[in-house]
């Protein structure tokens, strides 16, 4: 790793890290704030009756109003806003990162330093898994503070949450790691980013998709997404090591990969 490069870069994308942090950590405050007001509520239950079950079940909340704080932020938090803000992160960051410098013919100047292109990318996939971490870990402290401060006399289940945010976080590993793959392969920040804009995009559709009706349950198996389901991790179903295991060994292949990729390919002067 350069760590003067891996300095420069943090300084560049901290606030950005920084911003989209904070940005969960408000959300998820007001819902925790939310919850014991409305968790009393029956006419809610009887509300979502009448919603579409296909809705409900691409929402995560196919058993009416979770009974716990924790499900109700699986389900209003992790189910689609986490995707969102982490999907956006990770596209345009891994973009940046590689594929911008090169379009841009800040990466030859780089790499006229006695920098090896090797130290170059690991640094930047570095500075990518960083800021993912720090992005997860001011949504988990958020839910925690705010199910101290706010919901003291409701159900939280914290193992689980760890777990929630654990798998989110080894999620958007992989989807880092094929971004930046992608960037790494790229001159042109326009392509990268659409490519890894647009795999992301599918899964992301198909997952939502596969939940809407038994009859499409099949297309699960096309996506990267399926294997993230909090409401269901929320409930305790779901054996989590496993998929861990998984998503760290594939997020950790693309990176090895990226490095190779971008050691021997070749960059416009």
């Amino acid at each position: 790793m350069n760590l003067s490069l891996f300095r420069a870069m943090m300084k560049l994308h901290g606030k950005t890290f920084i911003s989209y942090g904070f940005g969960a950590a408000v959300y998820l405050l007001l819902a925790a704030w939310i919850y014991p007001q409305i968790a009393g509520f029956k006419e809610i239950n009887k509300v979502m009756e009448q919603m579409p079950e296909g809705f409900l079940n691409a929402f995560g909340f196919e058993g009416g109003m979770p009974e716990d704080l924790s499900g109700f932020l699986a389900a209003e938090y992790y189910g689609l806003i986490f995707l969102l803000i982490l999907m956006v992160y990770s596209i345009m960051t891994s973009t940046q990162l590689v594929s911008r410098l090169v379009d841009r013919g800040s990466l030859a100047y780089l790499l006229a330093t006695p920098t090896s292109r090797t130290k170059v990318a690991m640094t930047q996939a570095i500075v990518l898994t960083l800021g993912l971490l720090l992005i997860t870990f001011i949504t988990f402290l958020a839910g925690v503070l705010g199910a101290n401060w706010f919901a003291q006399d409701e159900t939280f289940h914290f193992d689980r949450f760890v777990q929630i945010n654990v798998l989110g976080f080894l999620l958007f590993f992989v989807v880092c790691s094929y971004s930046f793959f992608i960037s790494c392969l790229m001159n042109d920040e326009k392509r990268a980013l659409s490519i890894s804009g647009a795999i992301t995009v599918i899964f992301f559709m198909i997952s939502l998709i596969s939940k809407i009706s038994q009859e499409l349950d099949w297309l699960e198996n096309f996506t990267l997404f399926t294997l993230y389901q909090p409401d269901e991790i929320a409930r305790g179903t779901v054996e989590v090591l496993p998929i861990s295991i998984w998503l760290t060994i594939t997020g950790i292949l693309f990176f090895i990969l990226s490095i190779v990729v971008f050691r021997k390919r070749d960059l416009p002067l």
